[in-house]
């Protein structure tokens, strides 16, 4: 009997923000109209940083984060008009 494969998981909130990886964001591209404050590539160093741990991301979505870390959804019912540059992620890695 082949044994089955056991996974950890991790949750995190990824900012999308480039003044501190402003190097990195300008290394990597010529930006038309200058590095966009938000832009998702600044996500890049952090989720490369989580998958030489062995972390694979398995799913990302922009979220609202309140004052309890709590998370406000939207859904077909509830349409609200909102910027975010925070994004929820779940990542696993075999335990």
């Amino acid at each position: 009997m082949t044994q089955r494969q056991t996974w950890e998981y991790m949750t995190v909130f990824v900012e999308a923000e480039s003044a501190p990886v402003m190097d990195y964001l300008t290394e990597m591209k010529t930006w038309k109209n200058g590095v966009p404050r938000n832009t998702p590539e600044s996500m890049m160093p952090r989720l490369d940083a989580y998958g030489r741990d062995g972390w694979e991301l398995v799913h990302m979505e922009p979220v609202v984060v309140g004052r309890n870390a709590d998370v406000l959804i939207v859904d077909s019912t509830n349409m609200s008009n909102g910027w975010t540059s925070t994004y929820f992620c779940v990542f696993k890695r075999p335990a």
